[in-house]
């Protein structure tokens, strides 16, 4: 069984980028070479983005070998395979690891227990909790983080990478 998905470092100092494409490089196992551009919303930074076909599992096993590196942003993600959801996990300095099961067309979905939860919580705290909580549950703050770092990257070359074995 195979899955597909897409690694976007949204910024990376460049120092950080030999270690970047050999940690994916030991999670995917094969060689990686990631097309590194400047990135204009980070002067001085660089941005790539890899295309990679490998097992399920993939994406959150390359965030969590990412997570933590110190100035790094990425987002991550695996389509849906059989036996397997979709995912998109989200990473900032600042606001730590996103996680999230996606749908077909890359909408995160909600476990209803986490939404029953949520709603719960907000009936005795007020309206504005349930706001807030949904937030939370959508990943709004790293889409707020993230979107100056997307939008600098438009037309940006994808590389592609299918794992071998």
């Amino acid at each position: 069984m195979s899955a597909h998905g897409v690694l976007y470092v949204h910024s990376a100092p460049p120092a950080l980028c030999p270690h970047i494409e050999w940690a994916v490089a030991g999670i995917v196992g094969a060689h990686v070479g990631m097309p590194w551009v400047g990135q204009p919303a980070a002067p001085g930074s660089l941005r790539a983005e890899l295309a990679w076909h490998a097992r399920p599992g993939t994406a959150g096993a390359i965030a969590s070998a990412l997570a933590g590196w110190n100035r790094l942003r990425f987002e991550v993600t695996e389509d849906s395979s059989p036996g397997c959801d979709g995912v998109r996990h989200c990473y900032t300095p600042d606001l730590g690891i996103f996680s999230a099961v996606t749908a077909a067309n890359g909408d995160i979905v909600v476990p209803e227990n986490r939404l029953r939860a949520v709603v719960t919580m907000a009936a005795r705290a007020g309206a504005a909790s349930l706001e807030d909580e949904l937030g939370k549950l959508l990943g709004t703050a790293w889409d707020n983080e993230l979107e100056p770092f997307r939008r600098a990257a438009d037309g940006a070359p994808v590389r592609w990478l299918n794992a071998t074995g």
